[in-house]
C-alpha cells in the first residue's frame, strides 16, 4: 500500500501537468484566424481592395 505522502504528490504532479496541458489547449483555441478574419482586409469578391 502506498503511503498517504507518496499518493498526495502524486496527485499534485498530475494536477500540475494537467493545468498546463489545459492551459496550452486554451492558448490553442485561438491561435489561427478564421477564413472571414483572414481575409477581411481585401474587400468583396470582384471588387478593388480597400486602400489603406
Amino acid at each position: 500500500m502506498a503511503s498517504r505522502t507518496a499518493a498526495s504528490s502524486v496527485k499534485r504532479k498530475n494536477k500540475h501537468q494537467k493545468a498546463g496541458r489545459r492551459r496550452k489547449n486554451r492558448l490553442a483555441r485561438k491561435s489561427t484566424q478564421s477564413v472571414v478574419e483572414l481575409f477581411a482586409a481585401l474587400g468583396d469578391p470582384g471588387q478593388p481592395a480597400p486602400r489603406k
